[in-house]
C-alpha cells in the first residue's frame, strides 16, 4: 500500500472513530452537563477528550515521522509525543526552528526532511 492510501486510511479511520465515540458519548450525557471525573456519567466525555488528544498528538507524529530519517530519532519522538503530549511537540517544533539556516524562512519546517 502506497504511502498516500496508508495516510487515507489512517485519517479516516481517526475521523471515523472520533465521530462514533462522540456520538456515543452525546447519547450518554450533553457535552455541556460535562463536570470533569465526579460523577459516573463524566467519564464519557473524558474518555473523548483523551481520545482526541492522542489522535492529535498522532497525527503530528505523522510530520515528525515524515521528517526524520533515521529510526532511533522516530522512535525516540514517538515516545515522547505520546508521554508529554504537546510539551513534546513544543520542543520538536523547536528544535526545527533552531536548525534553519539564517537565510531559511520558518515554513521550511514544515517540508525539508531532517539529514
Amino acid at each position: 500500500m502506497s504511502s498516500k492510501a496508508s495516510l487515507k486510511v489512517l485519517f479516516s479511520c481517526i475521523l471515523l472513530s472520533l465521530l462514533i465515540y462522540t456520538v456515543w458519548a452525546s447519547s450518554r450525557q450533553p457535552v455541556l452537563q460535562w463536570g470533569g471525573l465526579t460523577t459516573g456519567p463524566d467519564r464519557y466525555w473524558t474518555f473523548a477528550t483523551l481520545m482526541d488528544a492522542y489522535f492529535g498528538f498522532l497525527t503530528f507524529y505523522i510530520w515528525v515521522f515524515f521528517k526524520e530519517v533515521r529510526l532511533l530519532p522516530k522512535i525516540a519522538w514517538f515516545v515522547a509525543i505520546m508521554l508529554l503530549g504537546n510539551m513534546a511537540m513544543s520542543a520538536y517544533v523547536l528544535v526545527q526552528l533552531l536548525r534553519l539556516r539564517p537565510d531559511q524562512a520558518a515554513p521550511a519546517i514544515l517540508s525539508t526532511r531532517n539529514r
